[in-house]
């Protein structure tokens, strides 16, 4: 069991360690709230996002798909599906924390985002609660944080200026897709394999928007990671 001193060492250890990632999350929760207002979201809903949920990708994906008037449950399912690979990181990290008591774990899972696994996962030595509680603490305060300035910065700005917001939300998964397309053939293929199955889908008005992109994802995804399979090696990367 830790002494106090130990644990005080460790928490500041943790807290230094997330203070870059505070500073890379200020821009990205920033921009979150200003696309939250240019979506018509209230103060209260869009802190309770940044709160309860604390998963930037999740966030943004919530956004567009609210924007698109998608159902709560489809959501709710896409959103889950995107997070999947917290059940992985969190597998991960078990494998290097040290024995602690289970509500101690479970508590600081909820800190676990893609750049805290990252530091925590890079550490030299184990990991505990005191030290992932600092990462969490500090990462978590700027995210919450400035996901507020960023709803407030939006009231500033003129009504049209909140209107055409809207479309940085897909400007930034663009953003995001290219540098992964420039990079893997593999990326590319799924990438191109969603996009027409959701036309298909939209366009036909088999299913509705949120189903549309749940099901392109699930089925680009499956054929895809098939293809790779079935391909010799090298073929696919």
């Amino acid at each position: 069991m830790e002494t106090t001193a130990v644990a005080q060492s460790e928490f500041k250890d943790g807290f230094t360690s997330g203070i870059g990632i505070a500073i890379g999350y200020f821009p990205a929760a920033l921009t979150y709230g200003l696309l939250a207002k240019s979506a018509e979201l209230t103060f209260l809903e869009t802190m309770s996002l940044s709160i309860f949920v604390f998963a930037g990708a999740a966030q943004y994906i919530a956004l567009s798909l609210i924007a698109l008037g998608t159902g709560i449950f489809e959501i709710v399912l896409t959103t889950f599906i995107l997070n999947i690979r917290h059940f992985l990181m969190s597998t991960a990290l078990n494998e290097k924390a040290e024995e602690e008591e289970i509500w101690k774990k479970a508590a600081y899972a909820f800190g676990v985002t893609d750049e805290t696994f990252s530091v925590a996962a890079m550490r030299n030595r184990t990991i505990n609660s005191s030290f992932m509680a600092g990462l969490a603490i500090v990462s978590y305060l700027s995210w919450v944080i400035s996901s507020g300035l960023g709803y407030l910065a939006g009231n500033a700005l003129p009504q049209i200026v909140q209107e055409s917001m809207g479309i940085a939300l897909y400007a930034m998964f663009i953003g995001l897709l290219v540098p992964s397309l420039k990079k893997s053939e593999k990326a590319v293929l799924l990438a191109a394999t969603a996009a027409l199955l959701n036309c298909v889908f939209t366009f036909s008005e088999i299913l509705s928007s949120g189903w549309s992109i749940i099901l392109s994802t699930l089925i680009a995804s499956l054929a895809v990671e098939a293809a790779v399979q079935l391909k010799p090696k090298g073929k696919i990367e």
